[in-house]
């Protein structure tokens, strides 16, 4: 296992984290498979687990916090918020109000005192820079965050959010979690520049592109990943996007071939190679998963693979764009850019 610098904060993490959203109901995963999942990471070399309040309503960081019992100072622990909660409609968003309870409620769920990283799990226009920024400084302060940082965030927002911090003279996101693949490359055109101008740590999410570069879909094959049980329309053949992403992944597996890569290594590889990403999260639902993805935490990709990748896949292009988290709203709300 390689260790970078997790940003300007000193804090030295893994190059591959383990993400936690598969565990619980999502993945089906159950405590006794979750914690063998987590004993197999640790003991691999894995020291940043990764999870979120709204992954199973809650279970995930429930389970996280299970598996760790005993051993929380060997942990870099991630977790975060904004996403709905409940029904109620201040259960999500980015105000103060919300984000002390639910750090509160992250705090119980996983039974520790601190979180290492507490991650704002998308940007929240309701509510300003300033009430987030200023929430989560008194977190900080009062001991129960060590750091926050953002996830999808917009560059624009990303570079809204630290002048906000600058000029409140608050704390700053130290981090960005963007959906990061070789399928899905957006972000290299406007997010990696403004993360690297401000010395972010970026942890990339869906380096295998929801399965699509883990080596279970292709052309001619039944796809029957867990995901396409229950999101459809993303590996729907018939959709143009997927067609594209299908061609996409029958030129990169003859790359892999060739270079005697598994697809998952050429993909893991692939994100770490880029100087702007200091990790890559996989969230293996089991077992087998988690170690055919251990076996690529020291891929490195030689410069004729990385110009082959371009060739099929362009920089900095989205194959479904769609697909992306992180749209202004005024692009899917025609109310918003309509006088």
């Amino acid at each position: 296992m390689q260790y970078r610098t997790l940003g300007r904060t000193g804090v030295q993490v893994s190059t591959l984290v383990l993400g936690a959203m598969n565990f619980g109901k999502i993945g089906n995963t159950t405590q006794e498979e979750a914690t063998a999942i987590v004993d197999a990471a640790l003991e691999a070399g894995i020291n940043l687990i990764d999870t979120a309040d709204a992954y199973s309503g809650g279970q995930s960081e429930e389970m996280v916090g299970k598996a760790i019992a005993g051993r929380r100072d060997d942990v870099v622990l991630a977790t975060k918020a904004t996403l709905p909660m409940g029904d109620e409609r201040n259960q999500r968003g980015g105000s103060r109000r919300w984000l002390v309870t639910a750090l509160e409620n992250s705090l119980r769920r996983l039974g520790v005192d601190h979180i290492d990283l507490y991650q704002m799990h998308r940007w929240d226009p309701t509510t300003s820079d300033d009430e987030t920024l200023s929430a989560l400084t008194d977190l900080q302060r009062a001991g129960k965050i060590r750091y926050f940082g953002s996830s999808t965030f917009p560059a624009y927002r990303i570079v809204q959010a630290q002048w906000t911090a600058r000029e409140g003279r608050l704390s700053r996101y130290v981090t960005e979690q963007p959906n990061y693949s070789i399928l899905q490359r957006g972000i290299e055109t406007h997010v990696l520049p403004a993360t690297q101008q401000y010395g972010m740590g970026v942890l990339a999410w869906s380096p295998l592109a929801s399965g699509w570069l883990s080596g279970a879909i292709r052309a001619g094959q039944e796809i029957s990943t867990n995901r396409a049980g229950f999101m459809q329309q993303r590996y729907d053949i018939s959709i143009p996007a997927n067609r594209a992403k299908l061609d996409a992944v029958e030129q990169l597996a003859t790359v892999a071939d060739e270079a005697g890569l598994s697809m998952i290594q050429l993909a893991l590889g692939f994100v770490t190679a880029h100087p702007g990403v200091t990790s890559a999260i996989i969230g293996p639902r089991t077992m087998d998963h988690l170690r055919s993805q251990l076996a690529a935490s020291d891929a490195v990709l030689s410069a004729d693979v990385l110009d082959a990748i371009d060739a099929i896949v362009a920089p900095g292009v989205d194959l479904a764009a769609h697909e992306k988290n992180d749209t202004p709203p005024a692009l899917l709300e025609p109310a918003l850019r309509r006088r």
